[in-house]
């Protein structure tokens, strides 16, 4: 059985799809969320769900071993950002190389990079006039948004859409595809 660890942000939705996928599963569970902000919705996921979070201390995650530690003891195989927001330190990135995994609310490598989140990656989609928009799944590296692309999945944009109806689309593709890709990472 493969340990599964999310770190995530915020409301948790993609957290949320990867618990239930695996929930049945005889390949992977999820064992540990990392969270990074004080009363974020993926906490109360995890409390509901019975899985052990742990808030992480920014100071600590960035300038020492301590998590890169803690996530080797609990045995993690996989590493899943799901809407987290901070840059991954390279020590953690070395000591999880291609076990690390992001997905990004966009076809990178377009509209990738610090500050290109949510809703301001699909303003920049909108105001480009792109046709189309996606997801992209890629392995994370030292960078933001640099990382291997595994997969990439795409919707059209249409000329009425807004930031909050293209994030709509986007989110289906993340909740259909996510869960998808962890387990044939993991099988």
């Amino acid at each position: 059985m493969k340990n599964i660890a999310i770190f995530a942000s915020g409301a948790g939705s993609n957290a949320q799809k990867i618990i239930d996928h695996f929930k049945q599963s005889a390949i992977a569970r999820v064992t540990l969320i990392v969270c990074n902000k004080p009363g974020a919705g993926v906490l109360q996921i995890a409390e509901k769900e019975g899985i052990e979070a742990i808030l992480i201390d920014k100071e600590q995650f960035f300038h020492s071993d301590r998590y890169v530690q803690e996530l080797q003891q609990r045995q993690i195989d996989l590493v899943v950002l799901a809407g987290f927001l901070w840059k991954v330190p390279a020590n953690l990135v070395q000591a999880f190389s291609n076990r690390i995994i992001n997905i990004h609310p966009a076809l990178l490598p377009r509209y990738g990079g610090k500050g290109m989140y949510g809703h301001f990656v699909h303003e920049a989609v909108i105001n480009a006039k792109d046709a189309e928009s996606g997801i992209t799944i890629h392995y994370v590296n030292e960078k933001y948004d640099d990382g291997a692309t595994i997969l990439q999945e795409r919707c059209v944009v249409l000329p009425d859409d807004t930031p909050a109806s293209l994030a709509a689309k986007i989110q289906v593709l993340e909740h259909t595809w996510y869960p998808v890709i962890v387990e044939r990472l993991l099988s």
